[in-house]
């Protein structure tokens, strides 16, 4: 069975995919907010799954409540896949009381507003699958305890309601792996985060060792050759090697000259030099957020406060600039980002 998982992106979304992970080993994983996102990301995994029709798969939804409309349309193309002989399993399994209309109308949506979503996940596995075995179970039902005590703020009623607010704060503070341009990395940190942080729920004051030791075990995950730096310096690194992989794909052209393309990385000055330090055939490194504000740096070999200008009216220095595309439109493709940027590119050329 292929697993097609969408959840959310607090503690709650991401610890229905460690539960996920850890019973089905492999799958396609995506994550989205609300609003555009989630319309977008339904759509990105219709797609995908189109090229699975000889087998089973189970697409499930968790942590995120669907308009009546939303899923209304979701129902819809289910079944026109399945009536086109695909096997489909659609699951939706949410906590929010906002799901309660579409909850009432399609059977694949479970809603139980008493507990969160990533509980109501782990007792899913446990009733519809075989459950997890006894190691398995020893770590990852405390820890989800504690997502759910902190999710539904039962406040000091349960023992790990400390520990869940540590949980909740690290994953919300994940910034060192980008979440869009680089998803699937950004995700497993996130997961690795969780389940380090599981060995310390049987440790007397384990929130608080948690909380002192969150630091460490970043900088032991994003260590390349087991070589000690800042956790700065270390993301920096990690970022560069990400990005060399993708290099290729994240490549748009100017006049000749050979640039990178991120989108939403954000805070770009220290990983863009050292990218382009490390690779030599390439002069330019371009940044674009969700909202069209861009970023430029160089490394003398191209003038990006003239490219700056020239495509928005934007500027700064030979090496170091930025500008706002006010026709940018949000989306979760980056092909679309691309596709966007190389052809205001192409019309300096």
């Amino acid at each position: 069975m292929k697993l097609f998982h969408l959840s959310h992106t607090d503690l709650d979304g991401f610890s229905c995919q460690l539960i996920t992970k850890e019973y089905f080993k492999e799958g396609f994983f995506y994550n989205a907010n609300y609003g555009l996102e989630v319309k977008l990301s339904l759509k990105k995994i219709l797609e995908t799954i189109q090229s699975y029709e000889n087998e089973e798969v189970l697409f499930l939804v968790t942590d995120l409540n669907l308009t009546l409309q939303e899923a209304k349309d979701l129902n819809r193309s289910i079944e026109e896949l399945n009536n086109n002989g695909y096997k489909i399993e659609l699951q939706l399994l949410d906590h929010h009381a906002t799901g309660e209309k579409s909850a009432q109308k399609y059977d694949w949506y479970f809603l139980d507003v008493s507990k969160c979503a990533a509980k109501i996940t782990y007792e899913y596995i446990l009733q519809k699958h075989k459950g997890f075995d006894e190691e398995t179970t020893k770590w990852l039902k405390p820890l989800i305890d504690s997502v759910n005590a902190i999710d539904i703020w039962l406040d000091n009623e349960v023992k790990n309601f400390e520990f869940g607010k540590v949980l909740l704060t690290m994953i919300s503070r994940v910034r060192e792996i980008n979440n869009v341009l680089f998803a699937d990395l950004n995700r497993d940190f996130r997961l690795y985060l969780l389940k380090e942080a599981s060995k310390f729920l049987d440790k007397e004051n384990g929130n608080i060792l948690l909380d002192n030791s969150i630091h460490s075990i970043k900088k032991e995950y994003l260590k390349q050759n087991g070589k000690d730096d800042t956790i700065d310096n270390l993301a920096a690194k990690y970022l560069v090697s990400s990005i060399e992989e993708l290099k290729e794909k994240l490549t748009v052209t100017y006049k000749g000259h050979k640039g990178i393309l991120t989108y939403t990385l954000g805070s770009i000055s220290i990983p863009a030099n050292a990218f382009l330090v490390a690779n030599k055939e390439y002069d330019f490194f371009i940044d674009i957020s969700k909202k069209g504000n861009t970023s430029f740096r160089a490394d003398g070999k191209v003038d990006v406060s003239l490219i700056a200008q020239k495509l928005a009216n934007g500027g700064g220095h030979v090496n170091a600039s930025g500008c706002k595309f006010d026709d940018f439109k949000e989306t979760i493709d980056y092909a679309e980002v691309k596709k966007f940027i190389q052809n205001k590119l192409d019309s300096l050329s």
